[in-house]
């Protein structure tokens, strides 16, 4: 009679992120404005990417450091996860339609893959990253290099974003 189109599977996971998914929601609304999940998990999830890399990188320089990530980098990661909702609380005061979120959120995802892409860069992914966009991060990675120097890292080999880097076409 009717062909069912979505078959999942019912499992504790799946509920749990449904009570999570459910929870949250109505909450991103809230804060972030209607209809705008997707910037702000796209936004998440460079974050999230950024994080990743970050680490990556601060192990492969031997500059991890846990209290480094907690104490900065989770008060950091809030702030700029709060500017979105402020944004959004102008564009109501204002009567604008998602101006001002927009331009937040999107400049937030815009610098945040910079540091991502730096960050892969520097945990020795460059070969993956084209040279083009190695060019445009070049500030960025710059940056982040003398950060890591002045924290004590041990530079294995050049990452130097102005010389090309070696591919592996695997």
């Amino acid at each position: 009679m009717y062909k069912q189109i979505f078959m999942v599977d019912v499992t504790p996971s799946t509920k749990l992120v449904t009570m999570i998914g459910g929870f949250l929601a109505p909450w991103i609304g809230l804060f972030y404005g209607p209809n705008r999940l997707i910037p702000i998990i796209l936004l998440v999830a460079v974050t999230a990417m950024d994080w990743i890399t970050g680490i990556a990188a601060a192990k492969k320089d031997k500059t991890y450091s846990s209290e480094y990530g907690i104490r900065q980098g989770v008060p950091r990661t809030m702030f700029l996860l709060a500017l979105p909702v402020i944004a959004n609380l102008f564009d109501q005061m204002f009567v604008l339609p998602g101006l001002l979120f927009y331009a937040i959120t999107l400049g937030l995802i815009y610098h945040t893959w910079q540091s991502l892409t730096a960050n892969a860069y520097r945990a020795g992914w460059g070969k993956w990253i084209p040279q083009a966009v190695v060019k445009l991060i070049e500030s960025e990675l710059r940056a982040k290099m003398e950060r890591a120097t002045k924290r004590g890292a041990e530079l294995t080999e050049s990452t130097d974003p102005t010389e090309p880097t070696e591919r592996k076409d695997s």
